[in-house]
């Protein structure tokens, strides 16, 4: 496959006025005309590979900062949300809406931001939903707005995840007995009880609750999320600051977040997990062993590997739950998901509930001619006695295929056969494919042909 052209103005320009340069003094240092600089800081021109070269040798930046994943994500999430039929008429084509996102990031996320609370008022509306009047509709949901956050950081916080690091560093013996030290040193009673949830924490006693009936790694994580509310809180208060989230619901939400974050980034301290993930071509099962994690800590801790100049392979990682929704969600990859509605149902995630306790693998390509290998697996949680419910959630990892080298569950595969790879798509209200068999819905950006006379595997043809 031809080599994705680099457009990264708005990153380029953002840089040179990080350094405090002009465009005349950074032309020069770079060895090039300030005309040829102009022309790539608004994207008329794609980074070459001299100047790429220069940015890395003249001033230490880590070049795969430069990709455009940041640009490729927008671009998707814009091209969902036009699929509303509101904009019907005025669709843009998808040449503008790399260059909107390319040139005006800022713009293209006030128009999400915008879209998503048109969006939320007219849902409120049609369903008479009693939350009308308690909620600004210019305030975006929560949880969307914290899963956003941590969807356009791509899912790293440095200063906590080096702080979860050091942690880590300093931890003598098994870090469960460690952590246990640490919190009764600030003071904590530790017990074990069952009937008050999995962590209960009473702050006017300084007790700790866990249950017994955890997994050991759920109980060590549960120690490390309540050591980083405690003994993190200034970090985590300071980084909540920067975010500048609407409600306090949000920044409620995303302090939670951050002590999951920490706890594990303490189990999988980035500089030896990575370094296993290369040694294993992350295997996840012996990561698991050897870190002391679940299947999906381990698989959402790959995908959160993007430290600058240290970064590991771009993972995307999802949970899906039985209905088809996307409950957790991260690409570092162009592969983006559905920010409405369920995922594609020829996804292998969807198996995975079939064939519990096994690992799916799939070869898959996306509408735009990207390839990727995916990984799919059931994440059942016991309810931990008879008759309580069992949670059942599927976890999905996947990565493009040129870092199959990398990857132990490529081997076997034939990477090079075309027909070897399911066409796949993000949702069908967006998908371009034709002539799917497993469409749900039309797709809202192309014309219907319906024939009374002929019947295919669907009542209608998508206009090519």
């Amino acid at each position: 496959m031809p080599t994705q052209k680099l457009y990264v103005g708005a990153k380029l320009r953002s840089l040179r006025t990080r350094l405090g340069l002009t465009q005349k003094a950074f032309a020069a240092k770079l060895g090039i005309s300030l005309p040829y600089l102009n022309q790539m800081e608004n994207n008329n021109r794609p980074l070459s590979a001299a100047v790429l070269m220069g940015l890395a040798q003249d001033f230490g930046v880590d070049v795969t900062e430069l990709s455009a994943s940041d640009a490729d994500r927008l671009v998707s999430d814009m091209r969902e949300a036009l699929a509303d039929p509101l904009f019907a008429e005025v669709t843009p084509s998808l040449t503008d809406l790399r260059m909107a996102a390319s040139n005006a990031p800022t713009l293209a996320h006030a128009f999400l931001e915008l879209h998503r609370a048109y969006r939320q008022s007219h849902e409120r509306l049609a369903s008479l939903d009693e939350a009308l009047g308690q909620q600004s509709a210019a305030t975006a949901s929560p949880w969307e707005e914290v899963r956003d956050f941590f969807h356009y950081i791509d899912n790293y916080v440095d200063a906590v995840d080096r702080a979860a690091e050091g942690f880590a560093t300093r931890a003598s013996g098994d870090l469960a007995v460690h952590t246990q030290g640490v919190l009764s040193d600030m003071g904590v009673t530790i017990r074990y009880a069952v009937g008050e949830g999995v962590r209960h924490y009473e702050p006017q006693t300084k007790t700790l609750t866990l249950s017994p009936e955890a997994a050991p790694e759920t109980q060590r994580f549960q120690l490390l999320h309540q050591y980083a509310l405690l003994g993190q809180e200034k970090l985590i208060g300071a980084t909540l600051d920067l975010a500048r989230f609407q409600s306090d619901t949000a920044r409620d939400i995303a302090h939670i977040g951050m002590a999951n974050y920490f706890a594990g980034a303490v189990l999988m301290p980035y500089t030896r997990f990575a370094e296993a993930a290369r040694d294993t071509r992350h295997d996840l099962e012996r990561l698991a062993i050897q870190f002391g994690a679940s299947i999906e800590q381990i698989a959402h801790r790959l995908s959160t590997l993007q430290r600058p100049g240290a970064k590991g392979i771009p993972f995307f990682f999802a949970r899906v739950d039985q209905a088809g929704t996307v409950t957790k969600r991260h690409s570092a990859t162009r592969l983006q998901f559905a920010r409405f509605g369920g995922a594609c149902p020829l996804w292998n995630v969807h198996q995975a509930f079939e064939t519990p306790g096994r690992f799916l693998r799939q070869l898959a390509e996306t509408p735009d001619g990207a390839r990727y290998i995916i990984l799919a697996r059931d994440v059942s949680k016991s309810g931990g006695a008879w008759g309580r419910p069992t949670r059942r959630y599927a976890v999905s990892l996947g990565c493009e295929v040129r870092h199959g080298a990398s990857l132990v569950y490529a081997d076997g595969l034939d990477l090079e056969r075309d027909t070897a790879f399911q066409p796949i798509g993000i949702s069908c209200r967006i998908c371009e494919r034709p002539n799917c068999h497993q469409r749900a819905v039309p797709p809202l950006e192309r014309k219907l042909v319906v024939d009374p006379n002929r019947r295919g595997t669907l009542p209608y043809e998508v206009a090519r």
